[in-house]
């Protein structure tokens, strides 16, 4: 991954797909987070979550601004690397978590739709506690102007709430988790692949 985002920041024109792709995939989430939500018995984490990562996908949206390139206001195909595997990335984890939960916990309707929820994000934040820190580490290794500090933090807390939360859901829920991660981790292979594979193709 380090040489991947070594050779991405050294491109304006990569860098930019980049952030575009990451910020799609934060808008994503939110936009997930809101869909499952119970229109009277949503959560006050599930509000600060969903405001946080449309913020975090304002904020990467915004630091493309500080690339030499022309800013996109939208996602066109040609404004991300790796378009369709980052486009179907979460929808197909989220796809995937669901019939899993229903298969093996016969879950349904609202039930189904928050303990995906909660596994699905579960997953995504241990991603994304992985890969921001060694971006912002590659970006202070190249003196950009690009920043992620503050999507790392508020990344942090926002696994430290998800286990609360996990934990609250079943004393089983690590089990039923790794095999969420598990599925993830290939997404996330494919995905990194996509994007190199796209690169040596340029």
């Amino acid at each position: 991954m380090e040489q991947l985002l070594n050779t991405i920041v050294q491109s304006d024109q990569l860098h930019s797909k980049w952030l575009n792709a990451l910020s799609f995939m934060e808008n994503t989430g939110a936009r997930k987070i809101s869909a499952c939500e119970d229109p009277y018995r949503v959560t006050f984490l599930q509000l600060k979550h969903a405001a946080e990562e449309h913020r975090h996908a304002y904020y990467l949206k915004k630091q493309i601004k500080k690339l030499s390139v022309a800013f996109k206001e939208d996602y066109s195909i040609d404004s991300l690397l790796a378009a369709n595997h980052t486009r179907q990335y979460l929808q197909r984890l989220d796809i995937f978590c669901a019939r899993y939960l229903k298969k093996e916990l016969q879950l349904t309707g609202q039930q189904l739709k928050f303990a995906a929820y909660l596994l699905v994000t579960y997953a995504i934040e241990l991603r994304a506690d992985l890969l921001y820190p060694i971006y912002q580490e590659i970006l202070e290794k190249h003196n950009s102007k690009v920043m992620v500090k503050s999507i790392i933090v508020e990344e942090q807390g926002h696994l430290e709430e998800m286990i609360a939360q996990l934990n609250v859901f079943s004393d089983k829920w690590q089990q039923y988790a790794e095999v969420v991660i598990r599925y993830e981790q290939e997404l996330s292979n494919e995905w990194l692949s996509a994007i190199l594979n796209e690169i040596k193709e340029q």
